[in-house]
């Protein structure tokens, strides 16, 4: 009997797999057929699912703003206190940077984000996706006693601390592609641990406590 048709490989693997390879070979590099061996999938296929290799990186960048909410969910299933959450999401990233050289094809697919009016929209959604997933969950820490009040007895700046984390992040990727000491999951955790450890209430409070209003994030500019 002639073999059955190949299972339906799903989006978000396809575009894991992308990902991946952009990891190993850089955005000008890769080809189709690089992401088909990864996938499994023959090239004419990704060409009728995606349009070309300029529509298979537009999904992808269109997709990481759409997954930020199950990043969102994944890192409170993992802890129970909003700021452990927190430093999960933020560095997530740099769970899946193994090397200096895997970034440097990452940064250079950000070049394409920050110049290409098509991915930059994207790039934007996700941005501002984040920076709002942050602050609600330090929003949440506030609420919960884990963040400290000012001397005047206010809450943080919850938008302005959610920028300063991801300023923080991406910024501590960069300082251990150069330093090349430990993990680059490690490095981002540690100079986030040195941002929020001023921030940190010195013990739990009740909770209940009235949380920071958070405005709506804009919409992306095009």
């Amino acid at each position: 009997m002639p073999p059955g048709p190949r299972p339906r490989v799903p989006d978000a693997e396809v575009l894991r797999r992308t990902a991946e390879v952009i990891g190993e070979l850089g955005p000008s590099r890769f080809t189709l057929a690089d992401v088909a061996r990864a996938t499994g999938l023959a090239p004419p296929t990704l060409v009728k699912r995606y349009g070309s290799k300029r529509g298979l990186m537009l999904a992808l960048v269109g997709g990481a703003a759409a997954s930020v909410e199950a990043a969102v969910a994944a890192a409170r299933q993992r802890h129970a206190r909003p700021l452990d959450a927190l430093v999960d999401l933020a560095t997530g990233m740099a769970r899946g940077i193994d090397s200096p050289t895997v970034l440097a094809n990452h940064l250079a697919f950000l070049q394409l984000d920050l110049s290409d009016p098509e991915f930059h929209a994207h790039a934007l959604a996700h941005a501002r996706r984040v920076v709002a997933a942050h602050a609600a969950l330090l929003a949440e820490a506030w609420a919960a006693g884990d963040l400290a009040a000012s001397p005047e007895g206010e809450a943080p700046d919850v938008e302005r601390l959610a920028r300063a984390v991801q300023a923080t992040a991406g910024g501590a990727l960069i300082a251990w592609a150069i330093e090349r000491d430990g993990t680059a999951a490690a490095a981002v955790a540690r100079d986030l641990e040195t941002l929020l450890a001023p921030y940190r209430a010195p013990e739990r409070h009740p909770a209940h406590r009235r949380a920071p209003a958070l405005s709506a994030p804009a919409a992306p500019r095009r």
